[in-house]
């Protein structure tokens, strides 16, 4: 007999659209059951909801192996050339959903759990974030494992299992607190250890001199043990994997120990070791140079290096199987890109090994490096940019600052060739730093050593050969290139907004989560009455279904009609949250001056984790909750203004955000953000931008034409012409009431009437040190911010802009970005090839 649809259902059936359904619902719960039973020992009497979520994310990972095992068959006996991304950061999110999704099989899944009694939603909401990213950058590469499987590409990704991944953020009387990410703590169904890879890792040590050449002796040992997961493509079987590297300690036990007392100080001092792959470094836009952040880096990249030519040696090429004993096909075999600095020890470490093991010339060794590794720059702001003290690299890892020595010494000879007796050029082209003390410049390492070097945005990359690497870029231009960044579709559309990708395969039919560009088709119904209604339909069901999360988790009711304007990303001083906080408190003082005026309601909602050592991003979360505080408990106010914290921001609160959002907040100062990912997300999602032209929003804005955006602020030029004249804050706050009416309040104490002088810091950095020019953008902001209000009052009008904004998002697909970087970089064509099915697989 059949039921009537629940919205779970919808929602379920949404994501398989296109993809035949291999699996039945009684398989299904055949292998639900034998995993409750056989993998976790436990039956329905004791089982606890987190028990139904491992037995069903084992059964689906059941329907990954085979698939996965015949992709690496495939790749084997194809012998293609690989491409290996390395990362100290994937931001991945949940797995469950997202699989279920890719292979075809959560309308089967969703109907099984339902019929032994389970609601699915509620065992996904069991799965513990697999946060090992701190933002934009780790997302990035999470969204490009999943781009790279979907074009078939063999494809790999390297990066380390860090045991505690970005902290859990609690909001406690307004103020941050950081909890530790235990995310391991139940076991991860998705991982496969692989024991008999184990790799051993060398640190410290010296350099000696043999008749075989160079030598590094004495050295620390340090285990790396990796852990496989399985990255699934979009609907064509191929499964990609993702290597992540665990330290495990070198430190064998005997008997002895006991006689002498060494024994249990031998067991505690694993620790030492184990710790380089303990927790992930809460800071991706403040370089801090600690030698537990070196050591993670260069773990990960000997570990991944070893394996890579392990492989390439083992590969099957010519007409028989034999080792590859010759690094001649090196570059033609293997791609390495460089996600950003960390993992820019690969150039050196790679040299190491070609010369000291493989014994290659130096000539022939790096040829065989430059051709292979290319460097993606992910900022602009210098303190973000790497420099290892020499000292700290002579200590740690001396052969390879031999090495360095060494490439910068040829590559000065090169520039000493090309600009004879410019020691200014010869100071900025070096990667050897002489001013205090001595450090290493691994942005300058990471273009000398690499075939290509790439920004993220299109004006991200004019920036970096303009101004930050223009020496580099007039000696060597061919390098530099762009690649603008992506987003997965399947996670960021159809997973997470279900609702509006059924409304969109209505219109253009199924095949657009693999061709993002068919969404320009929409442009067509932009002004059309009834797919206005529809999308704004499905718009305001998310908003009430996160109104209802909103206070449940937040005590705080909100109107589900009122504009929701977001800004979620990590707290910084270049994001400019404090720009957005000088908004709500003008808005507060224009409702508490004129309560019967004319007001587009909004719940404004700020979300984003400040590193722990970060005070002023810590201060500036502790200002928007006190403001909140003010704002949300006024009865004048009511409805009309709310202000809400979103506390620990992460994938899987952003899977629930961006479906909601009317408005989403683009704000840094024009130059600073490199690209931006989140503004694509609310973008797909029919969300309106209000930004400055900076990063991405630059190119959304030619997608979409300015029509469908609200830009607001000083370009780039302006910025810096704003920086040679000579930046007053004073002559703003002097001149525009409503700005200074704010900074009164907040550095007078009316935010925090139990401590006037609670945000006395933050008025400072304002109106004395504020390197972002926030009042300079101040009036800017607020006329525009204004027009946004205007608009949201014509829900035609703010439809139809958001009907262009989805129509526009193709470009942003991370499957544009990798075949961008496939063909230009990595000389690799996109296959889109779909692999045989399960029924046609021999294990």
């Amino acid at each position: 007999m059949s039921r009537p649809q629940s919205d779970s259902e919808k929602r379920k059936q949404i994501s398989v659209r296109g993809i035949a359904q291999l699996e039945d619902v009684s398989e299904v719960k055949k292998d639900f059951n034998r995993h409750l039973h056989y993998t976790l020992v436990k039956d329905r009497n004791v089982a606890t909801t987190r028990d139904y979520y491992f037995a069903l994310a084992h059964t689906v990972k059941d329907h990954l192996v085979s698939r996965w095992i015949r992709t690496q068959q495939h790749y084997y006996e194809k012998d293609p050339k690989r491409v290996y991304y390395l990362s100290l950061e994937y931001y991945m999110g949940r797995s469950l959903q997202n699989t279920m999704i890719n292979l075809g099989i959560q309308t089967s899944c969703d109907e099984a759990m339902y019929q032994i009694g389970m609601d699915i939603e509620e065992l996904e909401e069991m799965e513990e974030d697999a946060g090992l990213g701190n933002g934009g950058l780790g997302r990035l590469a999470a969204c490009f494992l999943d781009s790279m499987a979907t074009l078939g590409m063999a494809a790999y990704g390297y990066g380390i299992r860090y045991e505690y991944g970005i902290f859990a953020q609690k909001i406690k009387y307004g103020e941050q607190v950081e909890e530790p990410d235990d995310w391991l703590r139940y076991g991860n169904p998705w991982e496969k250890a692989r024991p008999e890879f184990m790799i051993p890792i060398n640190f410290y040590g010296r350099v000696i001199e043999t008749n075989e050449g160079k030598k590094w002796v004495d050295t620390q040992t340090v285990f790396a043990m990796p852990y496989d997961n399985p990255i699934p493509g979009y609907g064509n079987n191929v499964v990609n994997t993702l290597r992540l590297w665990s330290a495990k300690s070198p430190i064998d036990f005997n008997l002895k120990f006991f006689n002498d007392g060494d024994y249990i100080q031998a067991v505690l001092d694993r620790n030492l070791a184990e710790n380089i792959s303990r927790v992930l470094y809460p800071n991706d836009n403040f370089f801090e140079g600690k030698e537990l952040r070196l050591k993670q880096e260069y773990f990960m990249v000997a570990a991944t290096l070893q394996d890579i030519i392990r492989r390439y040696k083992a590969s099957k090429f010519g007409s028989r199987e034999a080792v590859r004993t010759s690094f001649k096909e090196f570059p033609n075999k293997v791609a390495i890109q460089l996600n950003d600095t960390h993992p820019s020890l690969a150039i050196p470490e790679l040299m190491r090994v070609l010369i000291d093991c493989e014994h290659l010339s130096w000539e022939e060794a790096w040829d065989v490096t430059t051709r292979t590794c290319a460097y993606t720059n992910h900022t602009v702001l210098p303190e973000a940019l790497e420099r290892w003290p020499v000292s700290m690299l002579q200590s740690i890892l001396p052969r390879h600052l031999e090495i360095i020595y060494h490439i910068n010494f040829l590559h000065l000879q090169e520039v000493q060739k090309r600009y004879p007796n410019d020691m200014e050029k010869m100071r900025k082209l070096s990667c050897v730093e002489e001013e205090g003390e001595k450090r290493i410049n691994m942005a300058n390492l990471s273009i000398i050593g690499s075939h290509a070097v790439n920004g993220v945005a299109a004006i991200h990359s004019e920036i970096i050969k303009h101004d930050i690497f223009a020496d580099f870029y007039q000696m060597t231009p061919q390098k530099f290139q762009n690649k603008t960044n992506g987003i997965t579709p399947r996670r960021w559309l159809l997973l997470c907004n279900p609702g509006l990708s059924d409304v969109i395969a209505e219109k253009i039919g199924d095949e657009w989560p693999v061709h993002l560009d068919q969404l320009a088709q929409l442009k067509k119904w932009a002004k059309d009455p009834n797919f206005q209604r529809q999308v704004g339909k499905v718009k305001q069901e998310n908003k009430l279904k996160f109104a209802q999360l909103l206070e449940k988790d937040y005590g705080v009711k909100v109107n589900p009609a009122s504009m929701f304007d977001i800004q979620v990303k990590r707290i910084h001083e270049y994001k400019r949250q404090l720009l957005n906080c000088l908004h709500i408190i003008t808005l507060y003082n224009r409702i508490k001056r004129d309560p019967n005026a004319s007001f587009a309601p909004r719940t404004i909602m700020i979300g984003g984790k400040a590193a722990p050592g970060y005070y002023i991003a810590k201060q500036i979360i502790k200002l928007i909750c006190a403001v909140g505080n003010v704002v949300n408990n006024d009865p004048i106010v009511g409805d009309k203004l709310k202000v809400i914290y979103l506390e620990n921001y992460r994938v899987t609160l952003a899977e629930k955000i961006m479906p909601a959002a009317d408005l989403s907040e683009q704000i840094s100062t024009a130059g600073t953000e490199a690209s931006g990912t989140g503004n694509m997300k609310f973008m797909l999602n029919g969300a309106l931008t209000v930004g400055t032209l900076d990063g991405a929003n630059v190119e959304m804005a030619e997608e979409m034409g300015n029509d469908n955006i609200f830009i607001f602020g000083m370009t780039v030029e302006e910025v810096e012409a704003l920086k040679r004249k000579g930046y007053n804050a004073y002559d703003y706050y002097n001149r525009i009431p409503e700005l200074k009416q704010c900074v009164d309040q907040i550095q007078g104490g009316f935010f925090s009437p139990g401590n006037p002088n609670e945000f006395q810091d933050l008025a400072n950095v304002l109106l004395k040190y504020d390197r972002y020019f926030s009042f300079a953008d101040y009036e800017s902001y607020i006329k525009t911010q204004d027009a946004v209000s205007q608009t949201y009052q014509n829900q035609s009008k703010w439809l139809e802009m958001a009907i262009h904004n989805i129509a526009s998002s193709g470009k942003f697909s991370s499957d544009r970005t990798i075949a961008e970087y496939a063909r230009e970089i990595w000389g690799v064509e996109p296959s889109w090839e779909k692999l045989p099915g399960p029924s046609d697989l021999k294990v």
